[in-house]
Order: structure tokens, then C-alpha cells, then sequence
């Protein structure tokens, strides 16, 4: 029970991938959570399902992370139900692929927005409270396009996701004397059916014959390092992007 007695706040907690897999998997070694997500429906409907699979409430609050305010309300009602929030799972993000000549500036910005406005906006809705705890762990989602892109249009994604990492470093400086670790993750392709909205068919055999394993990541392998990097388990780690890609992506 690695989170017992934790509380979690994890955006984009409630689609089909890493979000709901790190919520789950935070479930099950003992914290409570709080995921937001911006869509309405399926926000209710995952708090519910995990709230009777593990016997305890999880929370689920909407939110659009382009809306600084939806934010901060929701990290409002996060410690107005739990008293506090130690770790913070920023999982937000968004990816629509158009050349760079082409891109538009509004791809740009919703890609920006998304992937690194919100996380900086999360994070400095919530660390003022870890702060004053002296304690707390942020586990911020980059991904292996921040080093190199793997698909042709993800300019915006790839300049997001370093940011994320530039992020992560910086912030991570910042707080360690506070007692609060601030770490990304990096991942290749992990596999999920929304992928295939947003990348043409043969990227995703592409990727396995590339990668050293000849696979595809699963939500659940990202969520089994997030609980890592999330517990005292990684208590001597902070400032890291941790790369998880079946060897495809090796960093020095």
C-alpha cells in the first residue's frame, strides 16, 4: 500500500488510457483520488465505477485545463473533501497533427494550452498547499516526442512536451528544499484505441517493428512507473524525465 493515507489529483483521469490506468493503480495501493477530465458524462461515470470497485469515493470534478479557473475550483473541492492533496498526476494532454507550413494557429495554441499551460497552471494551483504540508510529489506527462518526434505534424506536441520537460526540471529546483520531488515520464507510443483518432493506420505497426520488443507500451506499464515516482519508493528522485519506451528511446 504505497499511497496509503495519500490523496491523488489527476487530470485527464477518466479516458481510456494512462489517466484511468495511474487513477486505478494509485486506487489500489491505498489513496484517495480526485480525477478531473473535460468530458462531463464520462467523468461521472468513471468516479462511479471506481468509487464501487474500491469501496470508497473517488471524486470527479470537470475540467477543461485551457480554463485556469476550472482548475482551481476543482483543486478547491479536492481539499475540501480530502484536507489535502500529496500527490499530483498531470495528465492532460492533446495532439492534432498538421505540418509545420500548415499548422494553424489555433492547432498551435490548443496543443500549447493543453499540454503545457495546463500543467503549469495545475501545478501552481496545487503546490502552494504541498508547500504547506512540507511534503508532496508531482509527476508531470512529457513524452519521447519532446526528444525527437515519431510522427510527421507534431511540431506543436514535440515543442509542448519539451516544455513540459524544461518545466518539470525548473520547478523541480525550486521546491526540493520544501520537501516536494517534481519528475516527468516520457513515453513512445503507448497503445490505446483513441490513438487511432489522431494517427494514421500504419504508425502503430510502424512503432512495434521499430522498438526493440517488437511492442506497443500498455497504459497500465506507465502507471506502474507513476506510482513509483509518485511514492517514497523514488524519495531520492526529482528533476528526472524518465523515458519508457521498450528501449526505443535510450537517453544518456
Amino acid at each position: 500500500m504505497l499511497l496509503q493515507d495519500k490523496v491523488a489529483f489527476i487530470t485527464a483521469g477518466a479516458g481510456a488510457g494512462i489517466g484511468h490506468a495511474v487513477a486505478t493503480r494509485f486506487l489500489e495501493e491505498g489513496a484517495q483520488v480526485a480525477i478531473t477530465d473535460a468530458h462531463p458524462k464520462r467523468t461521472g461515470e468513471v468516479a462511479a465505477e471506481l468509487s464501487k470497485q474500491f469501496g470508497r469515493e473517488v471524486l470527479g470534478v470537470v475540467v477543461d485545463v485551457t480554463q485556469r479557473k476550472q482548475i482551481e475550483d476543482a483543486v478547491a473541492k479536492t481539499l475540501d473533501k480530502f484536507g489535502r492533496i500529496d500527490v499530483l498526476f498531470n495528465n492532460a494532454g492533446i495532439n492534432k497533427l498538421e505540418p509545420i507550413w500548415q499548422c494553424k494557429d489555433e492547432t498551435w495554441d490548443l496543443v500549447m494550452n493543453v499540454c503545457l499551460r495546463g500543467t503549469f497552471w495545475t501545478m501552481r494551483a496545487v503546490l502552494p498547499h504541498m508547500i504547506k504540508q512540507g511534503k508532496g510529489t508531482i509527476v508531470n506527462m512529457a513524452s519521447a516526442a519532446g526528444w525527437i518526434a515519431a510522427s510527421d505534424g507534431e511540431a506543436p506536441y514535440s515543442a509542448a512536451k519539451a516544455g513540459v520537460m524544461g518545466l518539470t526540471r525548473a520547478a523541480a529546483g525550486e521546491v526540493a528544499d520544501k520537501g516536494i520531488r517534481v519528475n516527468a515520464i516520457a513515453p513512445s507510443v503507448i497503445y490505446n484505441e483513441f490513438l487511432e483518432r489522431i494517427y494514421p493506420p500504419g504508425m502503430f505497426e510502424a512503432a512495434k517493428k521499430r522498438n526493440p520488443m517488437r511492442r506497443l507500451g500498455e497504459p497500465r506499464e506507465v502507471a506502474n512507473l507513476a506510482l513509483f515516482l509518485a511514492s517514497d519508493m523514488s524519495s531520492y528522485i526529482t528533476g528526472e524525465v524518465v523515458s519508457i519506451s521498450g528501449g526505443s528511446i535510450v537517453t544518456p
